[in-house]
């Protein structure tokens, strides 16, 4: 695929009026986690950000990158192939997306999982926070299913989310996440 100048100028535009701070879709590992995660760092010390919100901002990408790395599933799919990482900034928050393709047996415990989250206050969150971190071990995947909660706890809002069907198999899975500005 080819742009003209007229393309990118649309695409500029695209990205400026919906305030996008960064877009990256590729493969994820280690070293383009890190990499992304000081791009972002450096930018928000370049805007002057607060150290708290840089944390929460920080925390909460942090979680999105190793989610995709850890769960990505492969699929031939052309227009669901790799997996996309954006943040983002309007006057009231900070918006950070990521998609992945999983298997869609997935959908079924994440689902459920995201649900009962999005229905708990901060001190449902920090009470599930603590029974699971009591009673989980750490699975195969090297976690202990807490990242989705810790999200919540520190974004301080409910998480978005999207499943859609790529194949009999796969799903591809939106996850959003907004973290205030005005603590």
């Amino acid at each position: 695929m080819s742009f003209s100048q007229s393309d990118l100028i649309d695409l500029y535009q695209d990205i400026s009026n919906k305030r996008i701070m960064f877009v990256y879709e590729g493969s994820f590992n280690q070293q383009v986690t890190k990499s992304l995660l000081d791009m972002i760092e450096r930018n928000l010390d370049s805007i002057g950000e607060t150290n708290a919100i840089k944390r929460k901002v920080f925390y909460v990408m942090l979680e999105c990158l190793q989610n995709i790395s850890k769960h990505a599933s492969l699929t031939d799919d052309v227009l669901f192939g790799d997996s996309i990482f954006v943040i983002g900034r309007d006057e009231e928050k900070y918006f950070i997306t990521s998609g992945n393709v999983i298997d869609k047996q997935q959908i079924e415990i994440l689902k459920p999982q995201l649900e009962a989250i999005n229905q708990l206050d901060a001190q449902g969150l920090k009470q599930l926070y603590k029974v699971t971190l009591r009673q989980t071990a750490i699975n195969e995947k090297g976690g202990a299913n807490l990242g989705l909660i810790d999200m919540a706890r520190r974004s301080g809002n409910k998480l978005e989310y999207h499943f859609q069907k790529v194949d009999e198999v796969h799903a591809f899975f939106i996850l959003k996440a907004n973290v205030n500005t005005n603590l």
